[in-house]
């Protein structure tokens, strides 16, 4: 007689889940995205017309759309190119040739005084379509990068007459900034020597007063036939 082992009660077969779909996820947050895509593609298409002419009277527009550096164009620490067309560059690339010593709103003639070591100043306006003109209309106080430069004490450019510089006379109360190491026929001609609040304060060899800008306006010039 063959002895029969019950297998026991039989266990159901493991239930297999069907995998897992990824969650998908909300499309209430792709619209505001869709906005703000669609809001910098206009801003982008109707940005402003920056134009910046230097102090020498060159008109040179800057780039059509705002600037990728900064809110402000041409700001304090950014760098420029030079030539028909004046452009924000990166400090150091091959193009770049000036930098902003500093940025001041309204009209550079009745506006905040240009640092002593600009060589020359950068008058920008900025018109058209989203023109943004309290932020960036304006002037910009300029170095050049490399020698020469105009503006440093002695060399007979600059935007500005400092302590250092040369002048000759030019008549009607009027002087002209020459370099002190030019040995031309311009004479007689003046160093400026000290700046200070008033005539009064001035050396008693002083010879001529030249007009200056900043909290000490008067320039005490010696007369000298060159250095």
């Amino acid at each position: 007689m063959d002895d029969h082992v019950s297998p026991g009660p039989r266990r159901p077969p493991p239930r297999t889940l069907p995998p897992a779909l990824p969650r998908a996820r909300p499309h209430v947050l792709l619209l505001p995205l869709l906005v703000a895509l669609a809001a910098l593609s206009l801003a982008g298409c109707q940005g402003p017309d920056r134009t910046g002419t230097d102090d020498r009277g060159r008109p040179s527009p800057g780039p059509p759309h705002p600037s990728p550096y900064g809110v402000v164009f041409l700001g304090p620490g950014d760098c420029s190119s030079r030539g028909p067309e004046i452009r924000e560059v990166f400090c150091r690339s091959e193009k770049a040739v000036a930098t902003v010593l500093a940025r001041h709103l309204g009209a550079a003639a009745s506006g905040p005084v240009c640092p002593a070591a600009t060589d020359f100043v950068l008058h920008v306006s900025e018109t058209g379509a989203g023109a943004r003109s309290r932020l960036t209309t304006g002037y910009a106080c300029m170095r050049n990068l490399r020698p020469p430069h105009p503006g440093d004490p002695g060399q007979g450019g600059g935007p500005l007459t400092v302590v250092g510089d040369c002048v000759t006379a030019a008549g009607d109360g009027e002087v002209t900034e020459t370099a002190c190491a030019d040995a031309g026929g311009r004479a007689p001609r003046y160093r400026v020597e000290s700046a200070v609040g008033r005539r009064a304060q001035c050396p008693d060899d002083t010879a001529l007063y030249v007009s200056l800008r900043g909290a000490k306006p008067v320039g005490c010039a010696r007369r000298s036939s060159g250095w």
